[in-house]
């Protein structure tokens, strides 16, 4: 399996881990730790040093009780740091993004990934933005708009319902004319979803994985909160072991791409992983499905 953005063909036979890097001074974990270009291209050079094989670039939180931002705001945030980092490093930078004008202006800054936490329901023009840059798209599930988004009414299946929600923004991006090896998918962990929801997306991924093998899978569930509460109740700063143990079992489980605070652990876990992987596919040639059939 390979993944395709608009300045390279991203291989998928190992998993590759997609370290955030936050331009914001109110995200849930991390907020105003990067505010600068230099401290965003010192916090770059540290998580590529660890191994990240992708850039995560936001410049608005998406915490519960946060509200949007204007996106001359949000790419005044994040334009610089982009530029700043392309013309240092050639690692794969995504802009963390729903809004088709600062996804336009990171592309054109030097961004080769569109990671749109809405699956393309609040501008479905964004899509175009993709299919005009040939950027990667990463469509997550998740429901209702920006304020409501984490106020949703649980759903009786959420696999079903994570099932149909990528049905529907695939078929947006192909009716805008992204091509399918451009689009990867994210289950939304910690989006629209119950603690327990939250828990059987990572632990049936494999079910997602058979139903959209063309696409790589991507989780990311990093110091969120359904972490915190599996562990009693933990701030997001001792998170890390849960955090770990979650993007574990989600590769386990089929995930090729995890998207992460804290970088030189996960890639030390997920070597572990990927190997013993391979050693239970040895002779087969998908292991996604072949997990499917495992469950």
């Amino acid at each position: 399996m390979h993944w395709k953005t608009s300045r390279r063909t991203l291989r998928l036979d190992r998993t590759l881990v997609m370290a955030i890097v936050n331009v914001t001074p109110d995200s849930f974990s991390d907020g105003g730790s990067f505010l600068s270009p230099d401290d965003a291209l010192r916090q770059a050079e540290k998580v590529i040093s660890e191994g990240a094989d992708i850039l995560d670039i936001g410049g608005e939180s998406t915490r519960p009780g946060s509200s949007p931002l204007p996106f001359e705001e949000e790419s005044a945030r994040i334009i610089p740091v982009i530029e700043a980092i392309v013309k240092r490093f050639d690692v794969p930078i995504s802009v963390d993004t729903w809004k088709s004008e600062t996804a336009r202006q990171a592309m054109n800054a030097g961004a080769e990934i569109i990671n749109d936490i809405s699956g393309l329901r609040w501008q479905p023009e964004l899509a175009r933005v993709a299919a005009d840059s040939k950027a990667g798209l990463i469509l997550m599930h998740l429901r209702g708009n920006f304020e409501t988004m984490h106020d949703q009414p649980p759903v009786a299946n959420i696999l079903e319902e994570v099932s149909d929600g990528f049905r529907q923004s695939v078929a947006l991006a192909e009716k805008h004319g992204v091509d399918l090896e451009n689009i990867a998918l994210d289950v939304g962990i910690g989006f629209s979803k119950t603690f327990e929801q939250n828990l059987e997306l990572i632990a049936k991924l494999a079910k997602l994985n058979h139903e959209f093998a063309r696409f790589p899978m991507l989780v990311g569930a990093s110091r969120k909160s359904v972490i915190g509460k599996a562990l009693g109740g933990v701030g997001t700063n001792e998170r890390l072991n849960g955090s770990l143990a979650g993007a574990a079992v989600a590769v386990w489980n089929g995930a090729r791409i995890v998207r992460v605070h804290d970088v030189r652990e996960t890639v030390e876990a997920i070597k572990v992983v990927d190997a013993l992987s391979a050693e239970r596919f040895r002779g087969h040639k998908d292991p996604v499905e072949q997990t499917s059939s495992l469950h």
